[in-house]
């Protein structure tokens, strides 16, 4: 086997090296190669955890509930440390933490699965059955079988449970799907077998703990979006444009909507809704992010996408952000919205902006046409899944006409020279700018310019975690004049707005 990359993660205090392995099979291999105890203690630590639970007194309402979740772990870990050196003595520091640190995978976590979740190169853990290896997504590699295997279908189906009664959902033979998230924020999709033909699964989409932000979009490594692109983008969710991100799966478009929001100017007040909880925006924004609820067993309790939206409009809204427009009156809710003076955003299955329209005026969703005239602005989002580079591919002015409405792509992709290029002008947006503020076209094109230049500044200062490009961004609307004047200087003085 010919080792292709090797690095360390880390869990719960716990070091295990991860190999890349090409072993001359279809695909490679992620070696995980992580300290096994003996069975013999093994034993021990079935014990301990009686003897945790008991003390410690871990009830389901602390389990389930976010603020109580770390102040219960900090009382698990300082029992767990206690009972090892009482009922283990003798053990050096090194072993007493591993031996913790098992514990608390295993009472708190979902075993050596949590090693996968805290691997930051990792974008999918898939379990697909007992018989099967644990695969995963790696963000460099793509998909790559693992050396970790879970023994028995009933353990499969007790992690999936453990997952759901966290956060209230709970996986059974008469509701054998469950789609929910971990306290991390990955998403959780299970399956119970015989719904699952080969076994119960489990498939875990993880989410960067540290969002990606537009100074990332804009970064060479990534190089999803221009940072000219990105200033048109800020220019026109600064004016209240409404905006809808189309895309394939997995293509980025919730990372480049949660990104774009930090637009936003930190005066005015979002409301999110989402059927599980994937937005994270910076902490300055006056932010209330909604989650749906499925019904009980009883068919009772159930909060959908569209009673949230129809009740955020009685929460004064100044912007809207719905994670994804999948039916009709979900839709209607949204275009009602925009048609009262509320800025929108929302996501939708789309290779390009034609199809965009061609999946809002067709079933399900089969909006009336004449409705989307009240979007401004169309942005598609495309992952190539041979290399898993994620790349804007459209920006286009939506425009009403009496012949139903067209498209004005202003930014496409060129795959030869894997650049987002202008290739036409932006005029809806100019226009209803210059229409609302007085402003002229001269006054449009320097701000944008301003725009771009402060973008490619906090590039240059590393100013990329999204709570300090919010920081940025709203120091920007209290005195514009002098972020770009710190643009102009430099790095240096960029890094002094922090």
């Amino acid at each position: 086997m010919k080792v292709i990359d090797s690095y360390n993660v880390e869990s719960e205090g716990i070091t295990a090296q991860v190999q890349i392995v090409d072993d001359e099979t279809f695909t490679n291999m992620y070696l995980l190669h992580r300290t096994k105890v003996r069975k013999s203690t093994a034993a021990v630590m079935d014990f301990l955890k009686q003897r945790i639970i008991d003390a410690v007194n871990i009830s389901a309402s602390e389990i389930a509930n976010f603020s109580a979740w770390e102040t219960l772990r900090v009382n698990v870990k300082k029992k767990a440390h206690e009972l090892v050196r009482t009922e283990l003595g003798g053990l050096n520091a090194k072993e007493e933490d591993l031996l913790v640190g098992k514990l608390l995978q295993e009472m708190l976590g979902i075993s050596e699965l949590e090693f996968f979740l805290c691997d930051e190169q990792l974008e999918e853990v898939v379990v697909i059955s007992s018989k099967d290896p644990v695969w995963v997504y790696h963000r460099k590699y793509g998909w790559l079988r693992t050396n970790v295997d879970i023994q028995t279908e009933d353990q499969i189906r007790n992690y999936a449970a453990i997952m759901g009664r966290r956060v209230g959902k709970q996986i059974t033979n008469l509701d054998p799907l469950m789609d929910a998230y971990l306290l991390s924020g990955h998403r959780v999709n299970a399956t119970l077998a015989p719904v699952s033909a080969k076994g119960n699964s489990i498939t875990i989409r993880k989410f960067r703990k540290d969002p990606f932000t537009v100074i990332d979009f804009i970064s060479p490594s990534l190089n999803t979006t221009s940072a000219e692109a990105l200033a048109f983008i800020w220019l026109a969710v600064q004016y209240e444009m409404n905006l809808l991100v189309g895309g394939g799966t997995a293509s980025g478009k919730t990372s480049f909507l949660n990104a774009i929001l930090a637009f936003t100017p930190p005066n005015q007040r979002i409301i999110s809704i989402e059927d599980t909880r994937e937005l994270m925006l910076p902490s300055y924004l006056h932010w209330t992010p909604m989650v749906t609820r499925l019904p009980n067993p009883e068919g009772k309790g159930g909060v959908s996408m569209l009673d949230l939206a129809v009740n955020s409009l009685r929460m004064r809204p100044d912007r809207i952000v719905l994670g994804e427009v999948r039916r009709q009156s979900e839709a209607e809710v949204l275009f009602e919205a925009m048609h009262t003076g509320h800025a929108v955003y929302s996501t939708v299955h789309a290779d390009d902006a034609a199809q965009m329209k061609s999946r809002l005026i067709s079933p399900p969703i089969n909006l009336p046409e004449q409705f989307l005239s009240a979007m401004h602005l169309a942005v598609v989002q495309y992952r190539q899944r041979r290399t898993g580079i994620r790349r804007t591919t459209e920006i286009a002015e939506i425009n009403p006409g009496e012949r139903g409405t067209s498209f004005n792509v202003v930014f496409q992709w060129n795959a030869q020279d894997d650049a987002l290029e202008k290739v036409d002008e932006h005029i809806r947006v100019d226009n209803e700018i210059k229409a609302r503020t007085g402003m002229k076209q001269k006054e449009i094109t320097a701000d944008l310019e301003q725009k771009r230049a402060i973008l490619l500044a906090m590039s240059a200062a590393g100013i990329s975690h999204v709570d300090d490009v919010g920081v940025i961004f709203a120091k920007y609307y209290k005195s514009p004049k002098l972020v770009a004047e710190s643009a102009e200087k430099g790095a240096k003085e960029m890094r002094k707005l922090l």
